[in-house]
């Protein structure tokens, strides 16, 4: 594990509405890359962000047909981590 480069892992931050509404429960999503695992994550974001990790969820949507005119072709297959930090601490995403 020590190896691992964290920018292997976390590709970014997602905004969102519904990643603002989890955000005041202390959750926080981010996209990952497809082969990473719950425990690399919560390595990931405890080193980055300087936070506690309490629980970490996983949400893999598949990829999808696109059309464009006579053009197909596929949206690529996102996975996303839903991490839940320690009650009083914060990751600050977008700087004010």
């Amino acid at each position: 594990m020590e190896n691992v480069k964290f920018d292997k892992i976390i590709k970014f931050p997602k905004v969102s509405e519904k990643a603002t509404i989890l955000a005041k429960n202390n959750q926080y999503v981010f996209e990952v890359f497809p082969k990473a695992t719950k425990k690399e994550i919560k390595e990931a974001i405890e080193k980055i962000y300087g936070v506690k990790v309490e629980k970490i969820q996983i949400v893999k949507l598949p990829s999808k047909k696109r059309r464009m005119g006579q053009i197909e072709g596929k949206r690529e297959a996102i996975k996303k981590a839903i991490v839940r930090i320690k009650e009083g601490q914060k990751i600050e995403i977008l700087p004010r």
